[in-house]
């Protein structure tokens, strides 16, 4: 657990939660990527969309997750990040997901080629899965600190499950957030499967 080790600033959990990434062994990672991958029946039908993203450096999960939501069936749209001409982050485009396409993009991230579906197409979601270093028991995400999600959440229709993907250690009892933050309603841990969040319903 996180909670106690520091006084309570966003760059104090960030760095902690990555060293920790860091320290965990290839099999380790290995048996979560594949628990992640089991647990993903559970919530997620066919005939679903579902706003997914390719796991990067030691990001819980992998490329065999996304593969996994096809299998189910799923419409899988992945994020596309650009920003403005003044730099700051923009809400995320998306792009259907197709095996083998995916082009190398900012950050390391891997994207879908063109054509692009614009910034709305998130409302199309019945379930987004959503990258974090942490969640709270109250869904607040503690990210990287772009501003992609916060900007792209907004616009999901008040039932879709905003789900954060996370370690079992990763989810804590209390982060530190700001009012622009957008809670997520669900965590998702190699352990536990899907978790609902108090008070983020």
């Amino acid at each position: 657990m996180v909670d106690g080790v520091f006084a309570g600033t966003k760059a104090h959990y960030r760095a902690a939660l990555l060293a920790a990434r860091r320290m965990l062994t290839d099999t380790v990672r290995a048996a979560e990527t594949q628990a992640l991958c089991d647990h993903l029946a559970e919530f997620v039908a066919a005939d679903d969309t579902v706003c997914a993203y390719m796991p990067v450096g030691t990001e819980p999960g992998s490329a065999a997750m996304v593969d996994r939501l096809r299998d189910l069936g799923a419409r899988v749209l992945l994020p596309v990040t650009r920003s403005g001409p003044d730099g700051e982050p923009l809400a995320l485009l998306w792009g259907a997901y197709v095996p083998g396409t995916l082009v190398t993009a900012r950050f390391g991230l891997l994207e879908p080629a063109q054509p692009w579906l614009d910034a709305s197409a998130v409302a199309q979601a019945d379930v987004v899965l959503v990258p974090a270093l942490a969640v709270d028991r109250h869904g607040v995400r503690l990210g990287r600190g772009g501003g992609y999600y916060d900007r792209s959440l907004p616009m999901c229709r008040p039932d879709t499950r905003l789900v954060a993907v996370v370690r079992d250690a990763e989810v804590v009892d209390e982060l530190p957030h700001e009012p622009h933050d957008v809670r997520v309603t669900h965590a998702l841990t190699p352990s536990r499967g899907l978790i609902t969040l108090a008070d983020a319903m």
